[in-house]
């Protein structure tokens, strides 16, 4: 199985496909979901690769395929800009074990 990313950071692709991570670049939201959904039914696919601003686009399909418990894994990463959301490690923990850090 291979990991596949699906960025609207050319910088993000470029940086990937070197450590030998296929991708594709996407501008709109229905290219987003178009490129996704594919990707969610590829059996080749174990690894979904996401940036944080893809992620916000497609918020609901992505937690649809992740909640499914099956693959691809889907992972969201910073693009090139940083991380975004800043207590995402302590929200995560919050939300899957229930308490404040």
């Amino acid at each position: 199985m291979k990991s596949y990313l699906i960025s609207d950071n050319e910088d993000t692709l470029v940086g990937l496909r070197l450590s030998g991570i296929d991708g594709v670049l996407v501008k709109s939201k229905i290219e987003i979901e178009e490129k996704f959904n594919e990707a969610a039914i590829n059996k080749d696919i174990g690894i979904i690769i996401l940036t944080e601003s893809v992620f916000s686009k497609i918020k609901e399909e992505v937690l649809k395929v992740k909640t499914d418990g099956k693959t691809p894994l889907v992972v969201t990463i910073p693009d090139r800009t940083g991380l975004k959301d800043k207590n995402f490690i302590m929200r995560h923990v919050k939300e899957s074990i229930g308490i404040k850090i």
